[in-house]
């Protein structure tokens, strides 16, 4: 089929979101949108509105720009930055299949480029059809289900709508798992003295929430069981945890920072630190374990923590998103 009789086909590259700026006005405002989100607090919303806007956005929103200015690049987020270049190699690699008939935007579920913005994008330029590809690799409610909730929210306002598919959790999908263990060898390679222990940190969730039904956990735990069969690990030579918690109540276990401060005081020196729940580094990787999360070790006895870059741009990702991507678009394609 001749590329102008293709149907014109869009992919969205879906991200949780960053604030525009490392500033305590763009943080707090990134926050709020964030934070008002049912699917991210689900407690009482007239109580909880009163402690976001009364307590939350008050303080927290300095304490979370300053961090952001210790990663922002001259590019701007690096989120943001490392997202646009895989939409654009995304892109590249689906056009020797699909020609001028593809377009990949990036959608921030909170933030920018928002998700209407980048729909508007697509459907400007003649998108017929739209592939929504979640940058989550494991399924929870709070980012996979409210990107799919800002997705369908949009499309009800619009005359026409182009036809929808979304890429599944692909969390224990093999081209995701040899990627990853592809990222883990050479990070592992790199260093001069083996890892005394590899930990395999996951963002957390609400105990409750994974009570109430969320597959978060079990998605989480089954990436971690597929990267350790490809790289050999014995169940000694790795620890999975839960990092960013936040409020009082229980979230999953074991916590990373609890778990970095008491690997020292068992003989660990040198650790390998992975997040394979991040497609793409950001505050909570390149900061909250790189950074903070090797004082936390260093405080406990450790000697070095080794950080593994997510898979960002790496050329074997791109690959394995763009034929997950045409496994998806078959049909349409």
């Amino acid at each position: 089929m001749s590329s102008d009789m293709r149907p014109k086909i869009g992919i969205l590259l879906a991200q949780l979101g960053t604030p525009d700026a490392p500033t305590t006005p763009a943080v707090r405002r990134y926050l709020a949108e964030f934070l008002s989100d049912r699917r991210v607090v689900d407690l009482n919303p007239l109580l909880w509105k009163l402690i976001l806007y009364g307590i939350i956005l008050q303080t927290r929103p300095a304490k979370s720009a300053a961090l952001y200015r210790k990663i922002w690049t001259p590019e701007g987020s690096p989120l943001l930055v490392l997202t646009k270049k895989k939409a654009a190699l995304l892109e590249d690699s689906l056009a020797a299949d699909l020609g001028g008939s593809v377009r990949v935007e990036v959608a921030m579920r909170y933030g920018n480029p928002s998700t209407s913005a980048a729909i508007d994008r697509l459907v400007e330029w003649g998108a017929e059809r739209i592939l929504l590809f979640p940058m989550y690799p494991q399924y929870s409610a709070a980012t996979t289900g409210s990107t799919y909730d800002a997705v369908f929210q949009d499309l009800q306002k619009r005359r026409f709508v182009p036809a929808l598919r979304v890429v599944p959790p692909y969390f224990d999908d093999p081209l995701h798992i040899e990627a990853l263990a592809e990222s883990v060898w050479e990070a592992q390679n790199a260093m001069a003295i083996p890892p005394d222990k590899v930990l395999v940190s996951f963002h957390g969730i609400p105990q409750r929430y994974a009570r109430l039904g969320d597959p978060y956990p079990q998605h989480c735990e089954a990436t971690a069981r597929a990267l350790a069969e490809a790289m050999r690990w014995k169940d000694s030579d790795y620890l999975m945890t839960y990092q960013s918690r936040f409020g009082r109540e229980p979230w999953l276990q074991p916590y990373t920072d609890e778990t970095l401060l008491g690997l020292g005081q068992t003989g660990v020196k040198r650790v390998l630190a992975l997040c394979p729940g991040f497609t793409t580094d950001c505050l909570e990787t390149i900061d909250e374990i790189g950074n903070l999360g090797e004082e936390q070790f260093r405080h406990g006895g450790g000697e070095s923590l080794t950080l593994v870059p997510c898979l960002n741009d790496r050329p074997r990702w791109i690959e394995a998103m763009a034929t997950i991507a045409m496994r998806e678009l078959q049909g349409w394609a």
